[in-house]
């Protein structure tokens, strides 16, 4: 554990060389898998957060204006529901929704620890000078690491909320999500509390302009990707060879970006020693993002020993947050 100052403490679970290692193992076994798919978190460089972030402000894209006045209207009973001294967030950083939470819970008593997992360190480190700023009595502890491998390294002590918001718990296939809630109730203790954001099932027209907005900002987002993969691991993508596309899975009930070729070419990725032939109109997968009911997540949480202990939606019904407690 490296201190940054007396109240800011940072772990490294990943360093670069291990993410580059991941790196080319997904590339290789993603490229290489029929159909042709990558991992979604390799869609958040620098510039893909930048081009996300112009995605939330987008008058398609409706989750961030979906949840953010849920924990706003509702951040009070969230509170009086859990008597912690801990709050941890997994995978998104220091939004303005963490300081809702922490705000709401600090209104009787100043909350304790604030410990943040995520795979950015320049994220975890630039956000952990604003909340040390705003936040004086809090101690923050930054985990540089991935929640689908190491919650179990989340410190213990005291009584812990879990919060996983912004809906990424749908970017997980369902076996992947269930060992995650597996994983994660095994991390916990009794007691300990879960928040979870899922984007609900609705409009099919409106799920995919979420994901294909007129402007063309998700199709760079989604493209922006292949230039990571040409930076990174030396491949020769065209973007503008691909075309960005947004398709909703009935049978699954997900979204799935994809990249769609345009013609037949190949790749060449000398790094990896790898050759990859795409035909005209092959996709890659690049991201899934499953839609729930409020019943699902529900039975989901319980079968993992998490018990639902309410429920929340936005007034269009568009978006839920469940709260549930390790039994």
């Amino acid at each position: 554990m490296t201190r940054i100052n007396d109240r800011v403490r940072m772990r490294v679970l990943l360093r670069d060389d291990e993410l580059a290692d991941a790196l080319r193992r997904d590339v290789l076994v993603g490229l290489t898998s029929t159909p042709k798919q990558l991992p979604p978190k390799w869609l958040y460089d620098g510039r893909g957060c930048e081009l996300f972030d112009a995605i939330t402000e987008l008058d398609e894209y409706y989750p961030t204006r979906r949840e953010h006045p849920i924990l706003v209207e509702h951040a009070s009973a969230i509170a009086r529901l859990c008597p912690i001294d801990t709050l941890v967030e997994l995978g998104s950083g220091a939004s303005p929704k963490t300081r809702i939470l922490i705000d709401a819970l600090s209104a009787d008593v100043p909350l304790r620890d604030f410990i943040a997992l995520d795979v950015a360190e320049s994220a975890l480190r630039s956000a952990s000078v604003g909340l040390e700023a705003k936040y004086p009595e809090l101690s923050i502890t930054t985990i540089v690491g991935d929640f689908e491998h190491h919650l179990a390294y989340v410190p213990d002590g005291g009584t812990r909320l879990f919060a996983f918001l912004g809906g990424t718990i749908g970017n997980l296939e369902p076996a992947a999500r269930q060992r995650f809630l597996a994983e994660l109730a095994a991390a916990m203790h009794p007691g300990d509390l879960f928040l979870v954001g899922t984007d609900l099932i609705k409009d099919r027209s409106r799920l995919i302009a979420a994901y294909d907005d007129a402007r063309g900002v998700t199709a760079a987002f989604n493209r922006n990707v292949l230039c990571f993969l040409n930076r990174e691991v030396g491949a020769d993508f065209d973007p503008f060879t691909f075309d960005h596309i947004a398709h909703f899975d009935e049978t699954h009930s997900w979204i799935e970006m994809r990249l769609r070729s345009r013609i037949d070419q190949t790749v060449v990725i000398p790094s990896l020693g790898l050759v990859v032939d795409f035909a005209r109109g092959e996709h890659i997968r690049t991201e899934i993002s499953a839609k729930f009911t409020i019943e699902q997540i529900c039975v989901e949480l319980t079968r993992q020993g998490l018990e639902p202990l309410a429920q929340w939606t936005d007034h269009a019904g568009d978006f839920g947050v469940t709260l549930s407690r390790r039994s």
